[in-house]
C-alpha cells in the first residue's frame, strides 16, 4: 500500500451533500448537475466530486475549469494522478490488451494535450481521502480504492474486497461508518463489510444501462439516495466527433451502452442481466 496519502478533512456538512464522480470531460453533463444543485440550494462546500473530472469525453479543460469555478471538493481519480505527473497511460486499471485499454489511448492522449501546467498543478494537490461527518456519522470519500486507486469494486463484488478497502481507510483516515467512492462507473449502495458503502457513480458517462442518463448521490439527514441527470447528451456526443473522438464512447452517450463490457465481471453484462 502507499503511504503518505494526503487525507483532508472537511468538517461537518449540515444538510444535504450532493456526491458525484467521473465528470470524465462531459462539460454539458457538469454544467447539468451544477444546475441542478443550484436549483435545490446545494452549496459547493456540500458538494463532493469522487474524481476522474477528465477522461473519455471531448472538454476537459473546460470540464476542470467549470469544476474549479463551482468550487466542489474533489478527491483524486486515476486520470488526475497520471495527468498531473505526465505519466504514459491512464492507470485506469483495465486489463491489458482489453478493449477498454486499448479505447483509453485515444482519450487520454487527448486530454494530456487539452490540460497545461495550472491544471495539472491543481490536480496534483488533490487528496486521496477525503473525510467529513455528515448526521452524526463519519464519511470517507475515495476513487476507486484506499489500496489502489484504480481498484473495481462493483455490486458484486466478494465482501472480503470490500473489506480489504474499509481497513486500508481505516488505518489511513480512522474509523468510518460510510464510505462514498466511484471509478467502475455505477451507482450503487450496499452495506457491507461493517460500513454502509455508496458509489456514487458517473455523471460523465452512462452505467450501461441503455439510457442516456447519468448517475449521481445525495446525503438528506444521513439516508443516500441515487438520482439519474438527464443533459444535452446529444450535444456532448457531437463535440466528441468534432474533437475526433469516435472510439465508440461518443455513442455510448446516445445509446447508453459502453462500446465494451470486458471491464465488467460476467454477472454485470447486458447477457447475464437479459437472461435475469
Amino acid at each position: 500500500m502507499k503511504t503518505g496519502r494526503k487525507v483532508r478533512d472537511l468538517g461537518v456538512l449540515p444538510g444535504p451533500v450532493l456526491l458525484f464522480g467521473g465528470p470524465c470531460s462531459n462539460l454539458e453533463a457538469t454544467r447539468a448537475l451544477r444546475a441542478w444543485a443550484r436549483a435545490r440550494g446545494i452549496d459547493a462546500a456540500h458538494t463532493i466530486c469522487t474524481g476522474d473530472v477528465v477522461a473519455y469525453c471531448a472538454s476537459p479543460r473546460e470540464t476542470v475549469a467549470e469544476i474549479r469555478d463551482w468550487g466542489v471538493r474533489v478527491v483524486a481519480g486515476n486520470c488526475e494522478q497520471r495527468l498531473a505527473a505526465q505519466a504514459p497511460g491512464c492507470g485506469c486499471g483495465f486489463a491489458p490488451g482489453s478493449t477498454c485499454d486499448r479505447l483509453s489511448a485515444g482519450w487520454y492522449a487527448h486530454a494530456g494535450a487539452e490540460l497545461g501546467g495550472d491544471e495539472r498543478g491543481w490536480m496534483a494537490d488533490l487528496p486521496e481521502i477525503a473525510t467529513f461527518t455528515h448526521a452524526g456519522r463519519r464519511h470517507a470519500v475515495i476513487h476507486g480504492g484506499a489500496t489502489d486507486i484504480s481498484r473495481f469494486l462493483w455490486p458484486s463484488s466478494r465482501e472480503v474486497e470490500f473489506a480489504e478497502e474499509v481497513a486500508a481507510i481505516t488505518a489511513l483516515a480512522g474509523p468510518v461508518e460510510t464510505v462514498v467512492a466511484g471509478h467502475c462507473g455505477l451507482a450503487f449502495r450496499r452495506r457491507v463489510a461493517g460500513v454502509e458503502w455508496i458509489n456514487a457513480g458517473a455523471v460523465g458517462m452512462p452505467p450501461n444501462d441503455g439510457a442516456p442518463e447519468t448517475r449521481f448521490a445525495l446525503l438528506e439527514e444521513g439516508r443516500a439516495s441515487i438520482h439519474r441527470l438527464a443533459y444535452d447528451h446529444r450535444a456532448a456526443c457531437a463535440a466528441m466527433v468534432a474533437a475526433g473522438l469516435t472510439q465508440g464512447y461518443e455513442r455510448a452517450l446516445v445509446s447508453g451502452y459502453w462500446p465494451s463490457e470486458d471491464v465488467l465481471p460476467p454477472d454485470l453484462r447486458r447477457a447475464a442481466r437479459a437472461s435475469g
